[in-house]
């Protein structure tokens, strides 16, 4: 068992607590989707989002979330642009097309993710 040990504040002696795992989180900030579902949760599921950050559950949901959203982001276009023949070739011929090929399923990609991960 670890021992606990205290700094002085003034006049009081304030414990060391640390979370376990708390210097690898504060390493790997939080991605865009994340945000957007603490955002949710705090506007329309306060009691959720308030139990889960009482329980240290919250940032790992969050993370899952954002790891889910991107994955699924990505997997999307990836195969928009495999269906709808946008590769290197097109890239290499015409790259403002590609950009905005790949911008529009990017978009696309990200408005089914939000409706179905982040404000479910």
């Amino acid at each position: 068992m670890a021992e606990l040990t205290y700094t002085k504040v003034g006049d009081y002696l304030v414990p060391d607590l640390v979370m376990d795992g708390e210097d690898e989180l504060e390493e790997m900030p939080l991605g865009k989707y994340g945000m957007l579902r603490e955002d949710f949760l705090k506007e329309h599921h306060s009691g959720t989002y308030t139990s889960m950050l009482l329980t240290g559950r919250l940032t790992d949901h969050l993370r899952k979330i954002d790891r889910q959203a991107q994955e699924q982001v990505d997997s999307i276009v990836r195969d928009l642009m495999k269906s709808c023949g946008v590769n290197e070739e097109l890239k290499a011929r015409d790259q403002m097309a590609w950009v905005q090929a790949v911008n529009g399923f990017t978009h696309q990609a990200e408005e089914m993710v939000l409706a179905e991960i982040v404000y479910k």
